[in-house]
This record gives C-alpha cells, structure tokens and sequence, in this order.
C-alpha cells in the first residue's frame, strides 16, 4: 500500500509540473485512447480524468463537455492528415506521382496511428448528427485535398464526385488492412507501401480513362 501511495504521489507530483500545453496534450492523448479502444459513447470524462491522473473539475478547465473534446480532437486528426498529405504531394514530380505519394502518405498514417483511424472511421456515433458531420467534414478536406490532382478537363462537379470515391477506396482499403495488419511495425510499414502503389495504379487508371460528359 506504501508503494502505491508513494507512486500516486509521484503521479500527482508530476501531474502537477505540467505547464498547460502540455496538459492539454496529455488529455487529447488519454482521449484519443479512450475514444479509440471503447467508442465514443461508452468513455466517460470520469474514465479520461482519472486514467490521465487529473481530477474531473480540471479536465472541465481545458475541455468544456465530452462532446467538445472529441469534436476538437477530430478537429485535430483531420488537420495533422491533411498536413501530411499535403506535404507528401508537394514533392511530387507529376501527377503520377503525385497519387502515389498521396496514398503513400495516408497509409502510412494509418500504420503509425492506428488509434487516430480507429476512432475516424468507429460506428458507434453513426446516428449523432454532430458527431457525424464532425467526420464528415474530415472527408470533405481530405476530398478538397485530391481534387486538384484530377486534371481531366472535367467540371467542378464532376471532379469533386471522382475525389469522394478515391476517399472511399482509400477508406475502405484502410479497413482491410486493418483487419489483417502485420504483426510487426516493419512489415506493416512495407505493406503500406505497397498498398499505396496498389491503389495509385488503381486510381490512376480509373483517372485517365475519365471523360468529360
């Protein structure tokens, strides 16, 4: 009893030492896990306070309900996703490459974040009007993103739709390997790769043979 004692009051010591970036960071991680691992509707702000060592009233100072929390935490994902992507196809030679290193990017977050993917793309909040436009909107940017990778000679509408069904394939392809991920880091990250030049060959094909209509 002593030693557990002795090893919460470290915790709370430390805990204590936190400026308040990095609190917030330790939050948005237990969050993250939580949500993750249990959904969204079974974590509680009691389970997030007290797996991060804090007490409820101070999980309350920097995230106003569970709702915000997570709706801020997607927010977050989405922005990170985005950024990766986004970085990825700037160093890109051409179009081509341009899909690949796109894919390429995706699956490599989804490798090396697999609780970030796990909470995206969980059902249990399919029928939560806000929680599911929050998602939804993670869709819409990572769609805005690609769209000017379909150079086809097509129209703003026409483009747009071709973007959401490469997100999908992306998204489904993504569930797939999740289901039967390596057991290894290393060979998770090969098989990403070579998911990545899978889907771009796909993508790819299906793009150049797009019409205008």
């Amino acid at each position: 009893v002593s030693n557990v004692n002795e090893m919460s009051s470290a915790i709370q010591a430390s805990s204590r030492r936190l400026t308040a970036e990095q609190r917030r960071g330790q939050l948005f991680a237990v969050a993250l896990e939580l949500f993750a691992l249990r959904g969204y509707r079974a974590t509680t702000m009691d389970d997030i306070a007290e797996r991060a060592g804090v007490t409820k009233p101070l999980l309350y100072q920097h995230f106003s309900s569970k709702r915000a929390l997570y709706l801020e935490l997607v927010d977050s994902i989405a922005q990170d996703q985005l950024t990766a992507i986004r970085r990825a196809i700037m160093r890109a030679e051409g179009p081509r490459q341009q899909v690949e290193l796109g894919f390429a990017a995706y699956f490599q977050l989804v490798v090396s974040n697999e609780l970030e993917f796990r909470l995206l793309y969980g059902r249990d909040h399919a029928d939560d009007f806000e929680l599911g436009r929050a998602l939804r909107a993670v869709e819409d940017a990572i769609a805005e993103a690609i769209d000017p990778l379909i150079d086809a000679g097509l129209d703003d509408d026409h483009r747009r739709l071709l973007a959401y069904g490469i997100v999908g394939m992306a998204e489904g392809a993504s569930r797939r390997f999740m289901a039967h991920r390596p057991d290894t880091a290393a060979e998770a990250g090969e098989e990403a790769q070579r998911l990545a030049r899978r889907m771009a060959d796909l993508a790819w094909a299906g793009l150049r043979s797009v019409h205008a209509d």
